[in-house]
């Protein structure tokens, strides 16, 4: 917001509108590396709010200071629907992460699937901010823009944290052990004993040990 505000305060002036943002984004920075967060996040928000700043000024377009986060969005919403096409949906990689599973839960057909559809309310987020985003900056509407910025930040992200969880929850059928325990396939054969898995592990020519002979 404080492009916003310097832009409307000081006239429509696009300079002082992106010193103020980039102003702003250097004391925030400053203050979230006392609170010992990780550099390289504070300078990519650095970094991001400055190649904004530099593109309204060199266009002419305030409006142009919100371009890269709609860009951004699209490119969110791509990565997100790609990763369900190819069953990998970025959800139960993000969560199976957190939980230390890696990629064992993609062997659960039951998680794959809530995963999968949980993860197209994150798209569903991403093109919501690219169509009110989109629409507002090809009308100009700065202050309207600015305002939307807010409203779909963490509001939004609450909301699609929300649903998505009920969607899994609604997706895993009753008698599913939960995130924390994917469950392994059975083979269609089902178990198979000590011999035949010995077999296989020998190229199925395991030598059984004959009776001992009896001498008469």
């Amino acid at each position: 917001m404080a492009f916003v505000l310097a832009w409307s305060l000081t006239g429509s002036s696009i300079g002082w509108g992106a010193a103020a943002a980039v102003g702003v984004s250097v004391l925030v920075g400053a203050v979230r590396l006392v609170r010992r967060e990780k550099v390289r996040a504070v300078l990519l928000s650095l970094a991001g709010v400055t190649v904004a700043a530099l593109i309204a000024v060199r266009t002419g377009d305030p409006e142009d200071f919100f371009l890269p986060q709609l860009l951004a969005n699209v490119a969110s919403a791509l990565v997100w629907a790609v990763s369900i096409l190819v069953r990998r949906p970025l959800l139960g990689v993000v969560v199976g992460a957190v939980l230390g599973q890696r990629m064992r839960w993609r062997r659960d057909r039951d998680l794959l699937r809530a995963y999968s559809r949980a993860s197209w309310v994150w798209v569903g987020q991403y093109l919501l901010r690219v169509a009110v985003f989109g629409a507002l900056w090809l009308a100009g509407e700065v202050v309207a823009l600015g305002t939307a910025r807010v409203l779909l930040s963490w509001p939004l992200v609450a909301a699609t944290l929300a649903a998505s969880g009920a969607v899994v929850h609604a997706t895993l059928p009753h008698d599913h052990p939960g995130l924390r325990r994917p469950r392994t396939p059975v083979p269609e054969d089902g178990p198979r004993n000590a011999d035949a898995e010995e077999d296989d592990a020998t190229g199925g020519h395991t030598e059984h040990p004959s009776p001992p002979r009896t001498h008469r």
